[in-house]
């Protein structure tokens, strides 16, 4: 194990516990080929969601590593500044991941990633134990943190089947990353890994990933309405309690025991994607811990997506508590006075 130096802030309990990598992500308006400014700005999918939940009014603690470097500084201090317990790692010797994000056209980002061997790559299992010691109402996991490393997948693992022995909540988001690992490796992790959750969350292209036997594809469907609700109804039978399903522009729906359960999305005029995926599953996590049902969660969570996609970062326009009844309800194009 890489020598390293640890800090924490003080820990106890929380709402919600979540860990991965996060990393600086620096933005371009156009082609990145053309040169011009870059903006600076925290990315990560748990951090997506920590931040999402914190500002919907819960205790939130995220888990990672970072470089000894300023990158590391930026998003530990970013992080803090939205009001979320850290249980961190500084590791001297690696550096902190960093990406590039460009605006190719008004409907196509590209994402170029620096993180191979990273300080956030190296996560173990001692850097989440104090924080699961603590405890959580849900620990939140996405197949993101699993597909770094071989230790960051026992990670994972570990958390996993840790956190449901202890009675926690989990919710595992597929999050599949091509630039990561192939479909056949993320279903030999992932779909093994969804005995643990109570909760799993794809979108409708990646569901199949979290069914079936691992290492084989679900034949393609003829029906991909009456193959979506096979694929639930498998992960169901397993186990799990709530199958999530994330469909963009179309809204997203819910199976569990009782039935389906659909919800539009919020119209808005979209000005950037990137972490509407992340958003969404903020808003559910957080109605589930207000004790909404599933058609409040489901109504929350789009509420949040609608605040990203018609917001510029990845996270930097989500709503507060007060914020969320501005969607939905006020005409488009107003101003508030």
């Amino acid at each position: 194990m890489t020598p390293a130096v640890g800090r924490a802030s003080a820990l106890q309990a929380v709402d919600l516990l979540t860990f991965g990598e996060s990393m600086v992500s620096l933005r371009s308006a156009g082609p990145l080929s053309a040169g011009g400014s870059l903006g600076m700005h925290v990315a990560g999918a748990e951090s997506n969601v920590a931040v999402g939940v914190a500002r919907l009014g819960h205790r939130v603690t995220w888990a990672g590593v970072v470089g000894a470097d300023p990158h590391g500084e930026y998003i530990l201090r970013q992080l803090r500044s939205e009001g979320i317990g850290l249980q961190h790692r500084v590791d001297p010797a690696r550096n902190t991941g960093i990406m590039f994000l460009e605006q190719r056209t008004a409907d196509v980002s590209r994402a170029f990633y620096y993180r191979a061997g990273s300080a956030g790559s190296t996560l173990h299992r001692e850097d989440l134990d104090p924080a699961l010691t603590a405890g959580a109402r849900i620990l939140h996991l996405t197949g993101i943190t699993a597909a770094l490393s071989p230790e960051a997948r026992k990670t994972v693992e570990y958390a996993a089947e840790r956190a449901a022995a202890e009675g926690m909540e989990v919710s595992l988001d597929v999050n599949y990353r091509s630039k990561l690992w192939s479909r056949d490796q993320a279903r030999a992790v992932l779909s093994p890994l969804a005995r643990h959750a109570s909760i799993v969350i794809a979108s409708d292209d990646e569901l199949g990933l979290l069914a079936g036997a691992p290492g084989a594809a679900p034949a393609p469907p003829a029906d991909t309405d009456a193959a979506e609700a096979a694929l639930a109804a498998g992960l169901l039978e397993r186990g799990v309690r709530e199958v999530v399903v994330k469909r963009g522009a179309a809204g997203a729906g819910v199976h569990t025991a009782d039935g389906r359960r659909e919800a539009p999305a919020v119209p808005v005029t979209s000005i950037d994607t990137v972490g509407a995926g992340d958003a969404f599953t903020a808003g559910y996590l957080s109605a589930l811990l207000d004790g909404e049902d599933v058609a409040g969660r489901l109504r929350r969570g789009t509420l949040a997506g609608a605040f990203a996609v018609s917001t510029a970062g990845d996270w930097e326009g989500l709503p507060r508590a007060e914020e969320l009844a501005l969607l939905g309800t006020t005409p488009s194009g107003t101003t508030q006075r």
